[in-house]
């Protein structure tokens, strides 16, 4: 197992207690004891490891590379998956994915940044970080799901927009700024969980929704901590401390009312358990849409336009 720095702890004991059940094995003598001890051992060190989080160190936990992403979350609790390509005007951009799906017995619309497995698909998908035709793409996928009066599900996972030459010469802040504007008036039910990492206008280019929803160890941020620390300290080494005062972590960000919920990850990430992470994923998607789904259009598009006005009002 490749863990994080401070998994290491973990990692060894995990190591000594497979170590001794093949020793056990093959000198064929009862130290069930022992393993027993070393295995409450192992459960306590978890408890205390992953329940107490610093910031940087769920951002290392959203960012690892065996974690779930949008394409891993439709193959597992959706079917009928149809992807839908193009913006209509430049190219296709494998950053993000979308189409039409079903949930259960309910007809969706799902968006989705899509990150790479190795170098050549990172490459292919740029890491997740979108080109205007990207934003361009999620947008007219989400016209199509109010034309057909289908709810929008949307997976957020990126590091941030491309900044390349390119990308800002095809009008990348335009593009995004395009999507805010229009997000806030598509008639169907949207709902947006960041399930890994939500940067800046990468991420809010597809997050205008009706509940935003971040699963445990993942963030969302106006920057990203290298980012930040490079501008406030000029030294990319202060990443952890900036994680700290960005107060990106789920936990704060629902203290203060930028998400609706949290969705709970199993001890030590989505990535250790995908599976059971796909069926939390799905009841808190299908919880919502219930909810969602009998408002009538306008009172939809009241609550919504309330929710984002609210945010950073004090007093």
């Amino acid at each position: 197992m490749n863990g994080l720095d401070f998994e290491r702890p973990i990692i060894e004991l995990e190591k000594k207690i497979q170590e001794l059940k093949g020793f056990i094995s093959e000198k064929k003598i009862d130290l069930s004891s022992e393993v027993k001890r070393l295995e409450e051992k192992l459960e306590r060190l978890k408890e205390d490891t992953y329940g107490n989080l610093t910031a940087w160190q769920r951002v290392q936990i959203a960012r690892h590379p065996q974690r779930p992403y949008t394409q891993d979350y439709i193959n597992m609790i959706m079917s009928d998956f149809i992807e839908l390509h193009g913006d209509r005007s430049f190219s296709d951009d494998q950053a993000i994915i979308g189409g039409f799906a079903k949930l259960d017995h309910q007809r969706i619309v799902v968006i989705g940044h899509q990150k790479g497995r190795d170098t050549k698909e990172n490459l292919r998908r740029n890491f997740g970080c979108a080109h205007p035709e990207g934003y361009r793409k999620a947008l007219r996928i989400m016209q199509l799901a109010e034309k057909f009066n289908l709810p929008i599900v949307i997976f957020i996972d990126t590091p941030g927009a491309y900044p390349g030459v390119g990308a800002e010469e095809r009008g990348q802040a335009q593009a995004i700024a395009l999507n805010l504007r229009e997000m806030i008036s598509i008639g169907v039910p949207i709902i947006a969980i960041i399930i890994g990492e939500g940067g800046s206008g990468g991420a809010l280019g597809i997050g205008i929704a009706d509940k935003v929803c971040v699963l445990e160890n993942a963030y969302y941020s106006v920057i990203s901590p290298e980012g930040c620390a490079a501008i406030l300290w000029k030294d990319g080494a202060k990443a952890p401390e900036a994680a700290q005062v960005l107060k990106l972590t789920a936990p704060d960000l629902l203290k203060m009312g930028i998400i609706d919920e949290i969705v709970p990850e199993p001890l030590g990430g989505a990535h250790t358990d995908q599976e059971r992470t796909g069926k939390i994923l799905k009841e808190t998607i299908n919880k919502n849409l219930q909810e969602l789904i009998v408002l009538k259009k306008e009172e939809l598009l009241k609550l919504r336009y309330k929710k984002f006005r609210v945010m950073g009002v004090t007093g």
